[in-house]
């Protein structure tokens, strides 16, 4: 049954932010820019960066005690003010109390009261010291001492973009608090809210975006945290809910046994002329006993890089072929979608159609052709194959290549395109355990945690970009002896720009260097440039390819022994475990260089040891998840969880049992969500913007 819409009490919540009162729409922009989202309930859930407490007092005295930068808080009385005799000069006011002196210089005097002489102040912003005085440059705030208890003696920061001020963005948070309804019902567990005496839905927004209310409360850090974990609280129910509902719709959709008789297969094994590994062999089997079962098959295939998950994936296909239906193949890039045809060209004993944005005209409708009349069994290519247009006579098995970022509403969809199609889903990106259970909690799972036969470890060294120049003598001697090395350049802030920009620059003085040898790709470039680029370096047309992260996935280039990573210490380990995984892929010995900044932490140095002392992917990711732990949750940043906003992946592993235990409970005993908890539920998912179940449901 599908979710009933949202109920009119949180309609307002999900309304634009152009619906606030006295919101500009130039403004509206603004904040959609820092919060992700253009409703209402996205804002709300920008929670602030830090606070600032303001609350203590100073003298002017203890105030030249403190770091310049530092937060100074005082009560100060006017002395005079000096004018500026031209406008690009700031006006600066002297002020003073018992103890000493203050200088606050004014640029922007417009946004801030300037008072009179004689009048007694409370001004507070970051302390500074020029010569032997005491110095407020730019104060955040200043009011008239008898104005005091309008002061922001606990103040959140938000995230800002150009032209969006603080009072803006707490102009439109109190505008938005006002439409969260005093009643609203609650969906949490009441065990679970008393235990940790957690705040309702409204006060844990209004604890963090409006923190007055603590100012007399001494440390305000346990109100703050419980808010937080409320919050985190609310989206993990949420998820778990949504996967949980999931789970049941894949549950409720026809399926049917796919049984073959294995000859196909067997073909497959004797052209490929190796025996699989362990892993293999028990993978194979678990999707094969999934296929043959009644109900589709929805499961993930996680295989380290080079751990042969594309043979898994053939006999998964075949076996759907030996039971009288089709197989599709889908990679994310046309490059890689390539490689899997030549892959298939060489080892599968059935003929197959190949399918991409490029093949057009006649080519492309015979393939077409093919698909629907079901002369094609298998077929090969990007996400066009399953676009609108495409027409399978009977499609039994779906396997989609590195789309781990695919969402459960687009794994869904994907299952609809065949009468009762199984769908495998492989990833060379190894997932943390906690992960699996909220991102693919719909899934069934399945690990090839070892490698075939004959490869080498890589070897990883850790090196101080000082050594620059010997690296260079080194890369230099590789080249003469006719190896392929990559050069990734460093991850800039997330800026494919800046990043393509250093890219640029360490080719040129690569190109100065060694010459006409060196490639460049990256993501600024048109497809068919960097295409270009790539496909000149796999022929070995280039020696050393620079690059940025474009070569993380879905580029496989088997002569390429030596991968070098510049600034390592700003990727995650995880991305860097991919990078290095783009060498090794033959028998011969390959290397990884880290390189990273003079500057570099204890702790960024810490990370890349373990890379150089684990090839164990799995490990990895699991590390990288707890290392950083901390970070921002909020939009895609690089420290985030993807589909998180509130929850970090501290918060996660502690929430994510006591969640998954009620949302299972509560679907089992109510599975359409009625009553006034499933009602308040609904509404859970609504805010949360996890109701697609529903609208699958409603789709039949």
């Amino acid at each position: 049954m599908p979710l009933a819409p949202p109920s009119l009490r949180i309609t307002p919540l999900l309304a634009p932010l152009t619906s606030l009162p006295g919101l500009t729409a130039r403004h509206a922009t603004l904040l959609s820019k820092i919060s992700g989202g253009k409703r209402v309930i996205d804002l709300l859930f920008t929670l602030p960066e830090k606070l600032i407490d303001r609350r203590k007092i100073m003298t002017l005295a203890e105030g030249r005690a403190l770091p310049t930068g530092d937060v100074l808080t005082s009560h100060v009385r006017v002395l005079g003010i000096r004018r500026p005799a031209r406008p690009s000069q700031p006006t600066i006011l002297t002020a003073h109390d018992e103890t000493g002196m203050l200088e606050i210089t004014f640029f922007q005097k417009g946004r801030l009261f300037l008072p009179p002489e004689g009048t007694e102040i409370l001004v507070s912003g970051k302390v500074g010291h020029y010569h032997d005085r005491l110095t407020l440059s730019r104060p955040d705030h200043i009011i008239a001492w008898e104005k005091r208890d309008n002061f922001p003696w606990l103040e959140p920061v938000w995230p800002l973009t150009a032209g969006l001020f603080p009072s803006t963005v707490r102009r439109a948070m109190k505008a938005a608090l006002a439409l969260i309804p005093d009643d609203l019902p609650e969906w949490l567990d009441a065990p679970l809210l008393q235990k940790h005496r957690w705040p309702s839905f409204k006060t844990a927004l209004e604890t963090l975006h409006l923190p007055e209310s603590l100012s007399q409360q001494g440390d305000p850090t346990p109100f703050l945290e419980r808010a937080r974990a409320r919050l985190a609280a609310d989206e993990v129910l949420a998820d778990q809910l949504c996967l949980g509902m999931a789970r049941q719709q894949a549950q409720a959709r026809e399926g049917r046994a796919l049984i073959g008789d294995g000859t196909l297969r067997q073909q497959l094994l004797e052209r490929f002329g190796h025996r699989p590994t362990a892993a293999q062999s028990r993978v194979i089997d678990e999707i094969a006993a999934d296929m043959r079962q009644p109900t589709p098959m929805m499961r993930l295939l996680q295989g380290d890089v080079g751990a042969g998950k594309t043979l898994v994936a053939m006999m998964a296909m075949l076996h759907a072929v030996e039971a009288g239906t089709q197989a599709a193949f889908m990679a994310p890039t046309e490059i890689l979608a390539q490689q899997h045809a030549s892959t298939f060209e060489a080892l599968c004993p059935v003929p197959f159609v190949f399918l991409s944005g490029s093949i057009k005209g006649r080519a492309r409708r015979i393939a077409l052709a093919k698909l629907a009349d079901g002369h094609a069994k298998i077929a090969i290519g990007t996400h066009a194959l399953f676009q609108d247009g495409v027409i399978f006579a009977d499609l039994g098995l779906a396997v989609i290549d590195e789309q781990h970022r695919f969402g459960v509403e687009q794994r869904m969809k994907l299952a609809t395109k065949g009468p009762a199609t199984d769908v495998l889903v492989m990833t060379a990106t190894p997932i943390p355990r906690t992960l699996q259970l909220t991102e693919w909690g719909e899934m069934g799972v399945s690990r090839l945690d070892s490698k075939p036969a004959g490869r080498q470890p890589i070897h990883t060294t850790v090196h101080n970009m000082g050594l620059l120049d010997d690296i260079l003598a080194g890369i230099k001697r590789a080249l003469e002896q006719g190896k392929q090395i990559f050069w990734v350049c460093p991850l800039i802030e997330e800026s494919e720009s800046q990043s393509a920009a250093a890219a640029e620059e360490r080719w040129a003085a690569l190109t100065k260097r060694f010459g006409p040898i060196i490639g460049l790709a990256h993501g600024k470039q048109d497809i068919e440039t960097r295409q270009k680029a790539l496909t000149a370096f796999e022929q070995g047309k280039t020696r050393l390819l620079v690059a940025t992260t474009v070569i993380e996935v879905g580029v496989d280039i088997p002569n390429a022994t030596i991968m070098v990573i510049e600034q390592a210490e700003r990727f995650g380990l995880a991305q860097l475990h991919q990078l290095r995984g783009r060498v090794g892929r033959e028998a011969q010995q390959s290397y990884c260089l880290l390189l990273h900044s003079e500057e570099s932490s204890f702790t960024a140095k810490k990370r890349l040891s373990l890379l150089r002392d684990t090839e164990d992917g799995f490990l990895i990711a699991d590390e990288d998840f707890r290392i950083r732990g901390g970070g921002d949750l909020a939009g895609s940043r690089q420290s985030g969880l993807p589909g998180f906003r509130l929850a970090d992946p501290t918060r996660l592993a502690l929430l994510l049992t006591a969640m998954r235990h009620d949302s299972q409970r509560e679907l089992t005993r109510n599975p359409t969500l009625q009553g006034p908890r499933g009602a308040a539920l609904q509404d859970l998912l609504h805010l949360f913007d996890r109701a697609m179940p529903g609208r699958l449901l409603a789709a039949g």
